[in-house]
């Protein structure tokens, strides 16, 4: 379900489940060096969805 018209980076995505939720609000990463280099750099815990259906 969209609740915005701007996607978020998990719109460059593959998996089915990550692109339902590329037009969300929330500013999700896909599992990637990007983001646990952000995590670092900001100094700030990693939030690990492991997804449901």
């Amino acid at each position: 379900m969209s609740t915005t018209n701007k996607a978020n980076r998990l719109i460059h995505e593959k998996s089915p489940y990550l692109l339902q939720h590329a037009h969300n609000p929330v500013n999700w990463f896909p599992w990637s060096d990007e983001a646990f280099q952000k995590a670092k750099s900001e100094d700030k815990p990693i939030f690990l969805s492991i997804g449901y259906s």
